[in-house]
């Protein structure tokens, strides 16, 4: 791969280069981002803050590919990892609502394989789906090698059957890749549907979230960022996508996962944040009731330590902060989102009523959630829109 030249480089950070550009107001986001972009941690930002009723800046700085000069744009696509976690919490709490379920029920109700789970000790467990979406089941998870003999999410729960609990469900926190999934295949033997079918009909289609998906199409593909990584002397190098474990993005011969899987754009995630924040609704239509939003979006850990910041809780599919600090520190607390392992965030402040996304593909950031880069853009977001 070849570096990008001056010029490449330049036309790459050009604002606005996508479809829609940042309003002036929110300028020093862009001055933010376009140092991170310049100083080489990540090869391009697509940055998106919205309030109830608009999007109030949508922008992208850099490059797509930085072999080619391509510049980002602000419907570019991108592997969005664990941000999938919420969009499967909403798919829940929506077959809760039609009174097909609740997440105080025990798993093995749907799925018997999980209805026996046991401690090494050979003490035997009921696990909820409420255990599922807090990750305080305490399920073991699967090696990628297991993973990738998975084309279905049904493949997978014989894999997690056979894992013994590392805990008693509900004592402990521990990030459970395989409890979103379990999670997901509820929802698929609830609703009769495949997961992928599930919420394209339910979610993504309704929304308007056209690019929102486990597998892309061959026409989506161009617009999907490269992924990279830094070199120990701290240069960019194009990195593969650990998701697709050397497949195509449009290779459907994986299981769609629910922990992680989706692929997405800025606005498309813009406009599941912004039903979220206007607690269930948008555009006149309702997806989910009030309270299962907030439900949702309050704690549900008590006082167990959680999540990859200080001061944070969980909730159902959604971290929660408690206390604000640090890279949280400009957020109300009883704010909640959630990051992905290339660096997305998604991150929504009832209270200040904005939902801020930031967009990169950078495979080895230290702690996402915890990125200098998340800071630099919701600190300058907030500081310009206080000044309003």
């Amino acid at each position: 791969m070849r570096s990008m030249t001056a010029a490449a480089l330049g036309a790459a950070l050009a604002v606005g280069a996508g479809p829609v550009r940042s309003e002036p107001a929110l300028g020093d986001v862009s001055a933010k981002m376009r140092a991170r972009v310049e100083a080489g941690e990540v090869a391009g930002v697509v940055t998106l803050v919205t309030d109830p009723r608009k999007v109030l800046h949508l922008e992208a700085v850099g490059a797509a590919d930085r072999a080619t000069g391509a510049p980002l744009k602000a419907d570019s696509i991108f592997w969005i990892a664990s941000m999938t976690k919420p969009i499967t919490a909403t798919a829940v709490l929506m077959l809760q609502e039609e009174g097909k379920l609740s997440v105080d029920d025990p798993v093995g109700k749907y799925l018997p394989e999980l209805a026996q789970l046991k401690t090494p000790d050979g003490t035997e467990h009921r696990i909820t789906l409420r255990h599922l979406l807090t990750h305080t089941s305490g399920m073991g998870e699967i090696s990628p090698a297991e993973s990738a003999s998975c084309r279905t999410l049904a493949d997978t729960i014989p894999l997690y059957a056979a894992k013994p609990l590392k805990f008693t469900p509900g004592s402990q926190w521990t990030y459970c890749q395989s409890s979103i999934n379990t999670a997901a295949r509820v929802v698929e033997v609830v609703s009769r549907k495949s997961f992928p079918e599930f919420l394209a009909e339910r979610l993504f289609r309704p929304l308007g979230m056209k690019d929102t998906t486990f597998y892309l199409t061959p026409e989506q593909l161009p617009r999907l960022a490269k992924s990279y990584s830094r070199t120990p002397d701290g240069k960019l190098q194009e990195a593969p996508n650990r998701l697709l474990q050397g497949k195509s993005p449009t290779d459907r011969d994986r299981f769609p996962a629910a922990n992680g899987g989706l692929f997405s754009t800025a606005g498309d995630y813009g406009r599941f944040a912004r039903m979220i924040l206007n607690r269930g609704s948008l555009n006149g239509k309702q997806y989910l009731q009030p309270e299962s939003v907030a439900l949702m979006t309050s704690l549900q850990t008590g006082e167990l330590k959680t999540g990859f910041t200080p001061g944070n809780g969980w909730g159902l599919g959604w971290c929660v902060i408690r206390e604000p600090q640090g890279v949280t520190g400009m957020l109300s607390p009883g704010s909640f989102g959630h990051g992905g392992a290339y660096g997305t965030q998604a991150w929504i402040d009832p209270v200040k009523k904005l939902a801020f996304v930031l967009m990169v593909q950078r495979s080895d950031f230290p702690n996402s959630d915890a990125s200098e880069l998340r800071q630099d853009f919701q600190q300058a977001a907030v500081d310009v829109l206080s000044r309003r």
